[in-house]
């Protein structure tokens, strides 16, 4: 009896206790499903026979639907698949080139939607159908004996991050193939007034790499209504291994997308610069609807305990890297981009999202395809996740990401104010307390000795075992441009101070240890009229606007000086931490905005054998005591000349306002 009463009282409290469970709940161990290690899946064609597997392990049934077209309704019929070992499905057949097609899934008695295979590499317009062919077919001439730049030193690279349609699409531009990957072949273009613009302008600027925010296939724009003329930063991943149509001259020929990426690539390389492409594996642009979630329903996403997608990216849902088939697909496809695109590195969107064994494994077999290729992410998330931080490859687990860095929020908030507070100030506008986040960022987020962490903002401890491992930036797609924070956090301000303000920080950038990554169009002032996120405004606020490159030439000409000075003189790109912290110092200083740098330049076989750097972030000129000797002054008043203006003996110097005193013996 006593047994029966404590029978009853369990099973009343799991009652219970299921009551309070949503009825939408799905409590399910996706590490109980059977995974697949070929490196098969997605379309393949050997000897004559084209071959499609299809991961699903739970799936009762699987058929692929054929049509003649990319829309509209024109099937050619169905057939069904096989399912074979490890949960893949399988169809052959040697007569279906040049026919589109769909995949469906069934489970219990159900058929989910039409979706394309997750691996598709050719697809119509809108990448809704598959497109049976090769994509080696569209390689450009020679592209056997493409390459990319040679990479010594991470530390040697120089980063310009752009939208493909930003590029070229204001009609200053001169480009004709405006919006479009062609835009970046086109050699000599010119603004109106006679500035060059485009890949000219970048090679005129000297910068090493350039950064393509994200260029697959995504879903929020209509590539049959191009004409509608819809912008989108393209965060909305759809083909994750295709290129976006809507930047190719016909996005209804499958082949036309590849053939004009390549191009691009091959044309940027044969200028000498190499192409990072922005990678957006965190989350999905559909959820429900996605091919992910269709053929293999929640195993690609993490759930909440309610059994509700988890929502990391602030998008809807966040992929689970950690189990692995994602974890395969993403190093599949990185791997791919590699291969069919010579890529040169990757830039990872939200990659706190993911976690550290994904994306040490990953990094490690790009590195083995191209020992040169860079890989570099943001070091946290949009919102919570179930994943617990001390898996993922959050910023404070840089130490444990292999070959990989992260973006200093430290150092660009130092630098400018809070990225989103609009009226905050930061070092070079003349915020106190500001000194320490900026040295943060000086060593390239390093331990150093004369650092004092409690001052930094953000973190309290160094997280970069090496400073390669940080990206040096003050300003990017996201938020406001490096000109409009400045403006509405400084009203008071007339434009010659802004500028100065704006040269400043860009010094800093350029003369700090770590991985420099420039905006797009920063080098002439690039405003968006103020727009914080402009991920949906149109061209006339996000087009690099060509002919302030004429009307602020002399801002242009400080930031090739810039790149110029880093490139000339290796103590500016110090490749190990043991180097910064030997050869760098911060001599101390009378006045909280003013901040100075010591470089043995002589240690690193830099013709400069001491660089001196004062930074004055205040709003009056102020006085340092050089230490004595036979300087040479080759920065001051936001001016550069690297053969030096003129010689000072030390003592008492003035450093102007908002800018910096470079000195050198």
């Amino acid at each position: 009896m006593i047994r029966f009463v404590i029978k009853f009282k369990i099973s009343l409290f799991l009652l219970l206790l299921m009551s309070c469970i949503p009825k939408n709940s799905k409590i399910i161990d996706y590490d109980d499903y059977t995974t697949y290690s070929g490196s098969d899946l997605g379309l393949t064609f050997h000897n004559g026979t084209w071959s499609l597997r299809v991961w699903s392990p739970l799936a009762n049934d699987m058929k692929i639907n054929f049509y003649s077209a990319a829309d509209g309704d024109n099937p050619l019929g169905s057939e069904s698949m096989t399912k074979t070992d490890n949960g893949v499905w399988l169809f052959e057949a040697n007569d279906i080139t040049g026919t589109y097609y769909t995949l469906q899934a069934k489970f219990e008695d159900k058929w989910n939607m039409e979706v394309v295979d997750p691996y598709v590499k050719m697809v119509g317009v809108n990448g809704r159908r598959a497109y049976v062919g090769i994509p080696s077919m569209a390689d450009p001439d020679l592209w056997d004996q493409d390459r990319g730049p040679e990479v010594k030193a991470y530390t040697d690279m120089i980063i310009y991050e752009l939208h493909v349609r930003d590029l070229s699409m204001n009609p200053a531009s001169g480009i004709t193939n405006k919006g479009k990957f062609l835009g970046f072949t086109e050699m000599g273009t010119q603004s109106p007034h006679g500035e060059y613009t485009g890949l000219s302008h970048m090679k005129e600027l000297g910068i090493t790499h350039v950064h393509l925010i994200p260029s697959f296939d995504f879903r929020s724009i209509d590539e049959a209504k191009l004409e509608k003329n819809i912008y989108n930063w393209g965060y909305d991943p759809l083909n994750y291994n295709v290129p976006e149509g809507s930047y190719s001259t016909d996005p209804s020929n499958p082949f036309s997308r590849i053939l004009e990426f390549k191009k691009m690539v091959a044309t940027l390389h044969q200028n000498g610069i190499g192409v990072i492409l922005d990678v957006v594996y965190n989350h999905t642009g559909f959820t429900e609807e996605s091919s992910f979630n269709q053929l293999v329903p929640g195993y690609y996403y993490r759930q909440r305990e309610d059994g509700s997608f988890s929502d990391a990216s602030a998008c809807g849902n966040e992929t689970a890297s950690e189990r692995p088939m994602m974890r395969k697909f993403m190093t599949e496809s990185m791997k791919y981009w590699l291969e069919e695109y010579h890529i040169d590195g990757f830039r990872v969107d939200l990659m706190g999202i993911h976690d550290i064994e994904t994306m040490n494994q990953l990094t490690k077999e790009i590195k083995a395809l191209n020992p040169a290729a860079f890989v570099y992410g943001e070091g946290w998330t949009a919102s919570s996740s179930p994943l617990p931080d001390s898996l993922r490859a959050i910023k404070a687990n840089t130490s444990q990401l292999d070959a990989i860095a992260v973006f200093s929020d430290e150092f660009r908030d130092g630098l400018k104010g809070h990225w989103s507070d609009k009226e905050d100030k930061g070092f070079v506008s003349g915020k106190k307390g500001t000194k320490e986040s900026v040295k943060f960022g000086l060593a390239g987020a390093i331990a150093h000795p004369q650092i004092d962490f409690a001052g930094v903002n953000y973190t309290d401890k160094a997280w970069a075992r090496e400073p390669w491992q940080m990206m040096s930036y003050v300003s990017c797609h996201d938020d406001m441009t490096l000109w409009d924070k400045l403006k509405a956090s400084n009203p008071e301000a007339g434009e010659p101070e802004l500028i100065e303000m704006h040269k400043l920080a860009n010094t800093l950038v350029m003369t700090s240890q770590g991985v420099p990554f420039l905006h797009g169009g920063v080098d002439f002032l690039r405003s968006k009229n103020g727009v914080h996120n402009s991920f949906e405004s149109p061209d006339s606020i996000n087009s690099i606007k060509w002919e302030m490159k004429g009307r602020y030439k002399d801002v242009f000409t400080y930031y090739q000086h810039l790149i110029r000075l880093r490139k000339e003189h290796p103590a500016f790109r110090l490749n190990s931490a043991e180097k910064v912290r030997q050869y760098l110092t911060f001599p101390e200083t009378n006045h909280e905005l003013v901040l100075a740098m010591n470089l043995d330049g002589s240690a690193v076989g830099d013709s400069w054998q001491t660089i001196l750097i004062y930074y004055n972030g205040s709003q009056t000129d102020q006085v340092v005591d050089v230490p004595a000797g036979k300087w040479t002054v080759a920065g001051e008043s936001g001016t550069l000349n690297l053969r030096g203006f003129r010689q000072v003996a030390g003592g008492k110097t003035p450093v102007a306002a908002r800018s910096a005193l470079l000195l050198f013996q």
